[in-house]
């Protein structure tokens, strides 16, 4: 099975809001809620694709032909590629009731371990939505990244129980889940946390901490105060505040601000492996795909996870042969033009 294959097969079984597209722009759901849309008008989600397409890669082939290296280390662990599949809860919500949390986990993160890459996992206001994710998680042997939503911090704490029981290398908290409209007004409760507040949930958390949500040099500098071993640099796919920066435009701000002092990852609109390249050259330590693998898992379950994997990490060699780079410590910023 191909990923195109795969896309196909997905049409019908993804719910009234994800469109399968040939290459998930934003363009077709745009401001669909919930689901894979985005919050006003969808700009946002859009603006994330484009701006990445907006960065043209530095061919040079004038190097000496060396094996290609595309291995990343990160938190103890060896993963064939630099990326890993992004968090995605309530999927029969989101995506149709073709699958679950407890089918749809068991799938990516089984699969993602078994094809040399990490899956993050979803929360959701149904407690048991984080249940079969750390489940799946335990199952393969703590290979994946639970991600709690921002509650209050009693039932943060219930949480990373799970994700401590689930073994899991390392925990997230997508902290720009507080603009969420179906977190508004809940119990228990969810919203923006102080920098004490993330402290005392860091260190809750017993594993590298990682913070999502961060587009500003301010909020980097803040989640590194606060213990995150890792922030990613995301806007929630376009999907919390409408008018908002794509990452591919702070990105770069960021990691120099940062300057290697805790890892980074970004997601938000990146759908190749030239995209990929284009973000570790911007200061990126890997990236995070989220909405392409859901269409793998529900078009194509294992293979369909494999298929995008491997269409992800083909696409990235290729782009660092031709960019005369033969490892991720040789992709540099002058490895790309804006």
């Amino acid at each position: 099975m191909n990923y195109s294959e795969c896309i196909e097969q997905a049409r019908g079984k993804v719910g009234s809001y994800c469109k399968a597209c040939p290459e998930c722009n934003g363009k077709a759901c745009k401001n669909q809620m919930p689901g894979p849309g985005a919050k006003g008008i969808g700009d946002t989600a859009i603006r994330n694709y484009d701006k990445w397409k907006e960065i043209r890669v530095q061919m040079d082939t004038l190097v000496e032909n060396r094996p290609i290296d595309t291995s990343l280390s990160l938190f103890g662990k060896d993963f064939k590629y630099p990326f890993f599949a992004g968090p995605v809860g309530a999927v029969n919500l989101h995506y149709g009731d073709s699958l679950n949390d407890i089918t749809y986990n068991d799938i990516l993160v089984s699969s993602c371990a078994e094809f040399g890459i990490a899956a993050f996992t979803g929360d959701g206001t149904d407690s048991n939505v984080m249940v079969a994710a750390t489940k799946a998680i335990k199952k393969a042997g703590g290979f994946g990244i639970p991600t709690v939503k921002p509650w209050n911090i009693e039932t943060i704490r219930e949480k990373m129980a799970l994700v401590k029981d689930a073994g899991a290398f390392a925990v997230a908290m997508d902290i720009d889940a507080a603009g969420l409209p179906f977190l508004k007004n809940l119990t228990p409760p969810a919203g923006s946390k102080s920098v004490e507040e993330l402290h005392a949930i860091a260190e809750a958390a017993g594993v590298p901490f990682i913070v999502k949500g961060i587009m500003t040099v301010k909020g980097a500098l803040k989640a590194k105060e606060a213990g995150a071993s890792a922030i990613v640099v995301s806007n929630h796919g376009g999907r919390v505040l409408d008018q908002c920066p794509a990452t591919a435009e702070v990105l770069e701000e960021i990691a120099l601000a940062v300057d290697g002092s805790i890892k980074i990852l970004v997601d938000g609109g990146i759908r190749s492996g030239t995209d990929v390249f284009k973000a570790l050259a911007l200061g990126a330590d890997a990236a995070i795909i989220a909405r392409p693998f859901v269409t793998a898992v529900y078009g194509g379950g294992r293979e369909g996870v494999e298929s995008y994997i491997q269409k992800i990490g083909g696409e990235l060699a290729d782009t660092m042969a031709m960019c005369g780079v033969s490892s991720l410590s040789e992709i540099t910023r002058d490895c790309v033009r804006i």
